[in-house]
């Protein structure tokens, strides 16, 4: 008996724990077509905005790995496309296991902002309430001269949906708004999920030509 519990003791003594599994965030970018969607996306995983840019269609999927306070994170960026018609077949699992959202409307298009109200609404009706972290981000800020939605119009808009608003019209916005959403997330330690198709990176989606950020 005795050898028996020395060596079952000797055996947990030689073992090792696994690694941590990596954390990863779902963070969904929702708005019209054309606001810049893609292009936000693309600059955060890819460092870079992309030469070229082309309508979504279905799910653009893009991941990086960032390292938050020693702790490596995933973050997983999807956005869908804009127009009703191409998104009515994805939005189930587009809206599954969602930690965060960010809305995106063109300060240049008015009508892109006077659509948020719907997409908030087609958050809700897929159980993405207040609970879930959210921020709206006014996208092209950069075209002074085009800007038909102000900031005060914005921060109105955003307190009344209890989110912060931020402008984005530049890199180094961009990687502030979603590491901003990162930090957020950390904090709240939301379950790890499971990889989606395509592996760890690429996107997964048909592409058609549409321009989302003037230069």
């Amino acid at each position: 008996m005795s050898g028996s519990a020395v060596g079952f003791s000797g055996s947990l003594t030689g073992s090792t724990l696994p690694p941590p599994r990596t954390r990863i965030f779902k963070i969904i970018v929702i708005g019209d077509s054309g606001v810049g969607k893609t292009c936000l996306t693309y600059r955060f995983c890819a460092g870079k905005f992309p030469e070229k840019t082309e309508a979504t269609i279905g799910v653009d999927f893009r991941e990086r790995l960032v390292e938050i306070d020693s702790e490596k994170i995933k973050i997983q960026l999807w956005d869908t496309a804009g127009q009703e018609r191409f998104r009515k077949s994805m939005v189930q699992h587009y809206y599954r296991n969602v930690h965060a959202v960010v809305f995106v409307y063109d300060v240049t298009n008015a009508a892109s902002f006077r659509s948020l109200p719907a997409w908030i609404e087609e958050c809700k009706q897929h159980a993405l309430g207040t609970e879930v972290p959210r921020i709206l981000v006014g996208n092209k800020c950069d075209l002074q001269d085009s800007i038909q939605v102000g900031t005060d119009v914005a921060q109105q808009f955003a307190d009344a949906h209890s989110m912060p608003v931020h402008g984005s019209g530049n890199s180094d916005h961009v990687e502030a708004i979603f590491m901003t959403v990162a930090h957020k997330l950390k904090s709240q330690k939301p379950l790890v999920l499971s990889q989606p198709p395509g592996g760890s990176g690429g996107t997964i989606n048909l592409i058609r030509g549409c321009g989302c950020f003037n230069t």
